[in-house]
């Protein structure tokens, strides 16, 4: 019974106000920029500015040639991993970045990778919305090719937070996406990044938690993409 109640708030009180707090967000987004085609990966890209720091936007197959190195700073960010925990993520790595339209926006400072960001657009088999603690309505989580991009990770290596390196990769891989909107999930006591995610546009519209033993729970997050009309 509380579960049907909190569905009807959902779809006639709270599900409305958050969509019109999207469409605020989407409109000063076209205001600000207007339509911006997406940058070209294996390009260098100039107008991402950090003094020192060069920003580079590569495809799944040229961030093959990167894998050692992106999975030794998701190792330095997130912690040492047990041998199980670490051959999980090359695995998953490797399917994001073998999904057509995988991108990974990479920053540098010379030739030493200090963060980088990736995404894939979501399929319409996707398993993202299946383990949200309280359901959304379908027509929220049914995906179609050109609905949803997934932002799947933001690193930044500790010593080069605070100097707009987080910002500059998040606008980079989220820049003239043809897609209707963006979804993450970060853990609700990540202080830090949930400010910054609020502070960019970004709503949370659920939480998820997967069915394995000790897995974490994770707010969902969803903001509109700037150049689609609403």
């Amino acid at each position: 019974m509380l579960a049907v109640r909190f569905m009807v708030i959902w779809a006639s009180v709270l599900y409305p106000m958050w969509w019109r707090g999207v469409r605020m967000v989407r409109q000063r987004r076209r205001g600000r920029g207007g339509d911006r085609r997406a940058p070209r990966p294996g390009s260098l890209m100039g107008g991402v500015s950090v003094p020192g720091v060069s920003f580079l936007l590569l495809d799944g197959g040229q961030a093959a040639g990167h894998e050692d190195e992106l999975l030794a700073l998701r190792a330095e960010v997130y912690g040492a991993q047990d041998g199980e925990a670490a051959a999980a993520a090359a695995r998953q790595l490797r399917v994001w970045r073998r999904q057509q339209g995988f991108v990974l926006a990479e920053a540098r400072h010379g030739g030493y990778l200090v963060g980088y960001a990736a995404g894939l657009p979501l399929r319409p088999s996707t398993s993202w919305w299946k383990d949200l603690t309280t359901p959304l309505p379908a027509a929220d989580v049914t995906e179609h090719p050109g609905r949803t991009f997934a932002l799947t990770e933001l690193l930044v290596r500790a010593a080069w937070r605070r100097q707009g390196i987080g910002r500059s990769l998040h606008d980079l891989i989220l820049a003239g996406r043809p897609e209707e909107r963006a979804t993450l999930t970060v853990a609700p006591g990540a202080a830090a990044a949930q400010r910054a995610f609020r502070k960019w546009g970004w709503a949370r519209v659920a939480r998820a938690q997967g069915p394995g033993p000790g897995s974490p729970v994770l707010d969902v997050l969803v903001t509109a993409l700037a150049h689609r009309g609403p």
